[in-house]
């Protein structure tokens, strides 16, 4: 292998950051994983990748892009918002003929069933940290269920894999547990040490794979995640304090939940009671 290329024949990602100007932006929430064996890491967490559509967001100069379609993605969909990297992408694109699609846009714009087109899609993704979460509730929360995804493999900082793998009665346990507790199979997959990224963030990252539930316990998604906000929003009290506004003690009782209680203590299964009790 000569120093010019990677072990995709394309140049290293340094390079391209390099003669691109493709400096991480902070606003963005960018970090740059540029290690290739640790991207090819990522897209085996996802699994077979042959037959199915990814979809990506927050490419950057391309290092899981590359790693995805290297590892047999059939196509992938690339939603990219820093105009910047759009020429290093499209190296990519010519290196791949016809399996990667740029888009340039706002992923939390964007109408990802929609580019799903009902064709078989996981979202395999490193986050822009500052959008990451957002993403992520939207994805769980989706009206139709199973959704039009196979799988969700994603990097995130380690606090918030934590709390999105979380049981109930642990400090960690929170909405996002729930939500995803309720309509997926969760796991931490493996950890990246921050010096694995460009910049390294101050924090440890972590892929975690969620695999949606076939039939999870029915609950309207809206007022189940209004009971989960409502709750966790006053954690430190108890539930007929937090869920006043919703029929606090009453309403606690009708689903026969100690109203001394608090949020973190509560099920999935409990949280779905109260939700439809609502």
């Amino acid at each position: 292998m000569s120093a010019a290329t990677s072990i995709d024949g394309l140049p290293p990602l340094r390079d391209v950051i390099e003669r691109h100007g493709l400096q991480a932006k902070k606003a963005l929430g960018q970090n740059f994983l540029l290690d290739l064996n640790l991207t090819g890491k990522v897209a085996r967490a996802a699994g077979d990748l042959s037959g199915v559509t990814v979809i990506e967001v927050g490419p950057g100069p391309g290092g899981l892009t590359r790693a995805l379609l290297m590892h047999g993605a059939k196509r992938v969909i690339a939603i990219e918002r820093d105009e910047r990297c759009l020429a290093a992408l499209a190296e990519v694109s010519n290196h791949y003929p016809g399996r990667l699609e740029v888009v340039w846009g706002d992923a939390l714009k964007t109408d990802f069933a929609g580019l799903a087109a009902g064709q078989p899609v996981k979202i395999v993704a490193n986050l822009p940290y500052n959008i990451g979460t957002e993403l992520l509730v939207r994805w769980l929360t989706v009206e139709t269920w199973p959704p039009f995804y196979q799988s969700l493999t994603l990097m995130f900082q380690r606090e918030v894999a934590e709390r999105i793998v979380a049981r109930p009665a642990s400090s960690a346990f929170g909405r996002l547990g729930v939500l995803a507790g309720w309509r997926t199979d969760a796991r931490i997959a493996f950890d990246v040490p921050a010096q694995a990224f460009t910049p390294p963030p101050k924090v440890t990252s972590s892929v975690i794979h969620l695999e949606p539930r076939r039939e999870p316990l029915s609950a309207d998604v809206k007022v189940l995640g209004r009971v989960t906000e409502a709750a966790f929003g006053q954690r430190r009290k108890m539930l007929r304090q937090s869920l006043k506004s919703m029929g606090g003690e009453k309403l606690l009782e009708t689903v026969g939940i100690d109203p001394t209680r608090r949020a973190e203590t509560l099920s999935v299964e409990e949280f779905v009671a109260l939700a439809r009790a609502v």
